[in-house]
């Protein structure tokens, strides 16, 4: 039966292709494409539900030698309820379909309309390193390059399960649409910051929620294994804008406990629900701007002691600590700063214990140089090394290996 439905999906899919397309991209807000069809629920998750070419000048940003595609596809939530997200593909023009790579890029919103499928064509989103020369390198080798909206239609910045589940689904749906991939093409994962929590949660739940899928590896960058040291961490520094962004996202998926963190919320005075709310039409990079430096737990009648009732708690135990949903099946490689201030190192130190412990296939470096933002940049080329080499079948490391790196790529303070 889901063979069948796999089929008829695919043939909608293909219909879709020949509709009409503007010559520039919409928001998603606005656009009536990134809607669900009726009766989406019945498709099998990775099902495409809708295929067109990507409106717009997407390939001249990147490259005049490739073909776009936004891809509408089925998945799952994280309350294991239907839903749906979309992804963007670029194929090179010159390849002969043996790798795919899975680019989680990092928006860490709860703005639909910051969603990679839109960003990507804001000139200062892509001018941001290392993302597009990211992209330019994966084409230039011939790789086709899956960008997925991870956090779906709903916006769920930093639920794991979601996150997990939207990712491998895209890579479902791009197998599935076909695109001229190999049948025996490789496949790899590869997300820094808010992009690791997307790509580390699939790596989890691959074996559960899509055992068809071999992944070839995945490399993990500024990995936040625990997102609870958002919420304690990010009053008064620089990146507080994660907090506000990171409650609305966690909350989307369950009204009662929304209702509850609007409930706590202060409706007066300096630091009140508007000027916390109005997190929900930023992109991230707003949100560093508009609440750095600021006392966040301030906008709570009850301060920090508003964060810690049961109904956040039971959406930060089931989809905020990594390594607890399974084992990853494929090669990992981990990097990150020992001074990273937004996730410690003792964190992803004892994450890749816990893989090692059972066996896992990692290698990860620990880069004494620069904090978050520079890691994004010093540990790149590492981590694109990585995965050319399971991309292209020559990765022969086995068992688990943990070193201390020195990588002084960029001038960044943090």
């Amino acid at each position: 039966m889901l063979l069948i439905l796999a089929a008829l999906w695919a043939m909608l899919a293909t219909l879709a292709l020949s509709a009409p397309l503007s010559s520039s991209p919409l928001p998603p807000s606005q656009d009536p494409w990134y809607t669900a069809p009726l009766g989406f629920e019945t498709a099998p998750p990775g099902a495409v539900l809708r295929l067109r070419c990507a409106p717009g000048n997407i390939t001249t940003i990147f490259t005049s030698n490739s073909a776009a595609y936004s891809v509408l596809y089925r998945t799952t939530d994280s309350r294991y309820q239907p839903s749906w997200a979309v992804t963007t593909l670029l194929i090179p023009k010159q390849t002969n379909g043996s790798a795919l790579l899975s680019y989680q890029i990092p928006y860490s919103s709860v703005d639909i309309d910051a969603v990679p499928s839109f960003a990507l064509y804001n000139p200062a989103f892509t001018g941001t390193p290392p993302i597009y020369s990211d992209i330019q390198s994966a084409l230039s080798l011939g790789w086709y390059v899956n960008i997925p909206d991870f956090e779906t239609h709903t916006a769920s910045f930093g639920v794991g399960i979601t996150e997990g589940h939207a990712t491998l689904d895209s890579v479902r749906a791009v197998l599935n649409a076909g695109f001229d991939l190999a049948a025996d093409a490789r496949y790899a994962l590869w997300g820094y910051s808010g992009g690791s929590i997307a790509s580390e949660w699939a790596a989890e739940l691959q074996a559960q929620s899509a055992p068809e899928l071999s992944f070839a590896g995945a490399a993990i960058g500024g990995t936040v294994p625990n997102v609870t040291t958002i919420l304690t961490g990010a009053p008064g520094q620089w990146w507080a804008g994660l907090l506000p962004e990171a409650l609305l996202g966690f909350t989307i998926e369950y009204p009662a406990a929304r209702d509850y963190l609007l409930s706590q919320l202060k409706l007066t005075g300096p630091y009140n629900r508007t000027g916390f709310l109005v997190a929900e039409n930023f992109g991230v990079e707003q949100a560093f701007a508009v609440y750095a430096t600021q006392p966040l737990f301030e906008y709570f009648v009850n301060g920090y002691e508003s964060l810690l009732a049961p109904v956040l708690q039971d959406i930060y135990k089931n989809n905020g600590y990594m390594g607890y949903h399974g084992i990853p099946q494929m090669p990992l490689y981990f990097y990150k700063a020992t001074h990273d201030e937004i996730a410690s190192i003792e964190a992803v130190d004892e994450l890749v214990s816990r893989y090692c412990d059972v066996g896992g296939n990692v290698l990860y470096e620990r880069d004494s140089i620069g904090g978050h933002l520079a890691e994004e940049i010093n540990g790149d080329a590492s981590a694109f090394r990585f995965l050319q080499s399971v991309l292209g079948g020559t990765y022969n490391h086995t068992g688990c290996t943990v070193r201390d790196v020195a990588l002084n790529i960029t001038d960044s303070p943090l």
